[in-house]
């Protein structure tokens, strides 16, 4: 399966602090040879400050050869580089910590700063002390840490690019640290931040508006399939015309974890939820058809088989290579179980609404289930969705009846209503980019 593995695809939109957990788990599944992995490993700790971690990796991949002395000679600058910048952080900590001056502070940055500088002679200078061992703590791996400097300095700071980056790497940290409500904040804030910028007509602002919500995008997928409500809040994200179009136009292969959202969240699409989430799985096929020059794999087509060409027979061979995709992708692998049987009940249902009679042997064979666990699994997706009214169950010929109410008129005209303006929101997405691009000339 590693032909399906994303993970070099999508380590370059990652921290490199964000790709050691993903060679950690290919090292586990074994999909490719463990030097290669190990080696990966190694060029990664090399560019951190995770001296002890980068040397032995060098020394299980080359057994009996000496360290080279640069690594000693990173070490004491690390050692030295971290005692002064903490002495910095320190004296900042030491005024902002103070119970008066946190009486003293208001909403209002600027006015903070002037009350800073005329009571404590705390110049902007300084406070980007914070901004510095936070960083500095990240690059050895003191994430929490590392979250608490970069929160302090976010909250005072008034420069522009610093707070972005601050941003970023306070997303790392919590991440990294497993804080996934935290983590969840965090994402929302910077989203928006990211989205507040000023839209310009010119071409590089654009695409580095385009750069930043690709990142986003990725770096999302650890919050997104960890948090409890996660698969929800991926939908109404990535679903979002703006970023769908960023998916369309910078990383299709998003469609992966996007479809498994869609199949995750299939029983949480109930009547509490948007719209977005209700039809995600008929809007997402259509991206999956527009898109399938530029990527797909098993997961994605399955549900294309399934409701675009409704071939079951493929659907079934699909969900199959998909259930192993699913085990070995490093952010899925927990919802192997998950993501079958609500699969099962996909493919159960498209089955049950076209056709009038249901062999219930012929459908268990499908779903690859014995007659019996089939016939359990039939009865409690009839209970479970609205065919229950239209649906007979024949034990003596092991067959079920189903009648069908025709849809009245206006519920078709909504149906058609909804998929043009589908469409015509992706006409107009497509349209804006030529737009920008007259715009930079």
């Amino acid at each position: 399966m590693a032909e399906w593995d994303l993970t070099k695809t999508i380590v370059p939109y990652l921290d490199r602090h964000l790709a050691f957990p993903l060679l950690a788990h290919l090292a586990e599944t074994q999909l490719f040879p463990e030097e290669q992995v190990q080696t990966a490993q190694y060029e990664l700790a090399k560019g951190t400050n995770m001296v002890d971690y980068a040397v032995q990796l060098f020394e299980q991949l080359n057994p009996g050869k000496e360290v080279p002395a640069e690594f000693t000679e990173k070490r004491e600058n690390a050692v030295s580089t971290n005692e002064r910048l903490a002495t910095e952080a320190q004296a900042v900590l030491d005024v902002i910590e103070n119970p008066d001056v946190v009486q003293a502070l208001r909403q209002d940055k600027m006015q903070n700063l002037q009350y800073l500088k005329d009571n404590y002679n705390l110049t902007l200078e300084q406070i980007a002390a914070l901004y510095h061992f936070g960083q500095f703590q990240f690059t050895y791996g003191n994430y929490s840490g590392a979250a608490d400097y970069l929160y302090h300095f976010r909250i005072l700071s008034t420069d522009t690019d610093l707070n972005t980056s601050a941003h970023w790497g306070k997303l790392a940290s919590d991440i990294l640290s497993g804080k996934w409500d935290v983590a969840l904040e965090e994402l929302n804030n910077l989203r928006d931040a990211v989205d507040a910028r000023t839209s310009s007509s010119l071409l590089p602002a654009a695409l580095a508006q385009l750069h930043s919500r690709t990142w986003l995008l990725h770096w999302s997928l650890f919050v997104y399939f960890n948090h409890p409500q996660g698969r929800t809040l991926l939908l109404e994200t990535f679903l979002n015309p703006t970023y769908l179009n960023t998916i369309q136009t910078s990383c299709p292969w998003i469609l992966r974890y996007l479809t498994t959202a869609a199949v995750l969240a299939r029983k949480s699409a109930g009547s509490g939820a948007s719209s977005r989430v209700r039809n995600a799985i008929r809007d997402i096929v259509k991206v999956i058809v527009t898109e399938e020059y530029q990527y797909h794999d098993p997961i994605t087509d399955f549900l294309k088989e399934l409701y675009v060409q409704f071939d079951f027979e493929a659907a079934q061979q699909q969900l199959k290579l998909a259930e192993t995709v699913v085990e070995n992708d490093f952010f899925l692998g927990e919802f192997r179980e998950d993501f079958l049987e609500n699969a099962r009940y996909l493919i159960s249902e498209a089955y049950c609404r076209i056709h009038q009679k249901i062999d219930i042997s012929d459908l268990s064979q499908r779903l690859n289930l014995a007659p019996e666990e089939g016939e359990k699994w039939i009865v409690n997706l009839i209970r479970e969705t609205r065919m229950g009214a239209d649906a007979k169950i024949d034990l003596e010929k092991n067959v079920i009846h189903i009648n069908r109410t025709a849809l009245p008129v206006y519920q078709t005209v909504i149906e058609k209503t909804r998929g043009l303006a589908f469409r015509a929101q992706a006409m107009g997405a497509a349209l804006a980019q030529p737009a920008v691009v007259d715009g930079a000339r």
